[in-house]
């Protein structure tokens, strides 16, 4: 049966690839013992915090206000609620 028209008869990806890559495993990775891969991995965590971009003592001290009067608010609407129901409860439980 003949291709579509136009199409381009393209090798399979696995044709082009020697013999030699086929059979190997692993890459870098498999070359390190366990010690080698963690060294590895803790390297990798320092790199990745180098690019955190950490906020300074006033933007810190300004999101812990925030969070701390967010969490005060919250606290007391729930007592609220909480109090509200609880006489509700004996209003009608007796």
């Amino acid at each position: 049966m003949t291709d579509a028209v136009g199409s381009i008869d393209m090798p399979d990806a696995e044709d082009e690839v020697p013999e030699s890559k086929k059979t190997r495993k692993g890459g870098k990775r498999g070359k390190k013992g366990p010690l080698g891969r963690l060294a590895l991995f803790y390297r990798q965590i320092i790199a990745e915090l180098r690019k955190v971009v950490w906020p300074t003592r006033n933007q810190l001290t300004t999101y812990t206000t925030v969070v701390i009067v967010f969490v005060v608010v919250m606290i007391g609407l729930v007592t609220v609620i909480d109090l509200g129901f609880a006489r509700v409860i004996k209003y009608v439980f007796g």
